[in-house]
């Protein structure tokens, strides 16, 4: 594992100590890649998002559609 140090005004360095000690983080490191993990996490789900409304519309979700969609819910297992 690489090591990254990271220089903090005092405000915010307690404020990380004080979550570390709230959340049940063991160190500043790990709450610090939980946070590198979930801006990850952002980043990759905005983008398909994106991607997403920039794809062409398959399937007019209608009324009609979400009603198919609930028939093959209540539909019992063969």
């Amino acid at each position: 594992m690489s090591t990254m140090n990271i220089s903090l005004p005092a405000p915010l360095k307690s404020f990380v100590d004080e979550q570390v000690a709230d959340r049940g983080y063991g160190t500043c490191s790990s709450y610090v890649r939980e946070l590198i993990r979930r801006d990850r996490d952002r980043q990759h789900l905005r983008g398909l998002l994106v991607e997403g409304g920039e794809s062409p519309q398959s399937v007019t979700a209608d009324t009609a559609y979400f009603e198919q969609l609930r028939a093959g819910v209540r539909r019992p297992a063969e």
